[in-house]
């Protein structure tokens, strides 16, 4: 049986600036940068101390804090 909470929020998507993580995909959205370039920024920077992604098989999930810690320290990317 489903409780009350559960039941008001099955279904309902939850806003991309309320997400812990994010795919490529909304990244590119939230943040306004290529679709090319995210997936260059998680390459170049997997394993490193400014890593801000955590690999599920072939899928990248973007940690949005970390991503936005990530561009305030960079002057350009």
């Amino acid at each position: 049986m489903i409780d009350n909470m559960s039941r008001n929020t099955y279904g309902k998507s939850v806003p991309v600036w309320e997400k812990y993580m994010l795919t490529v995909d909304e990244a590119v959205q939230y943040f306004g940068i290529g679709e090319k370039k995210i997936r260059t920024l998680i390459s170049e920077n997997m394993g490193t101390d400014y890593c801000f992604t955590v690999q599920i098989g072939n899928k990248s999930l973007i940690n949005r804090h970390k991503f936005e810690d990530f561009l305030n320290q960079t002057t350009s990317i």
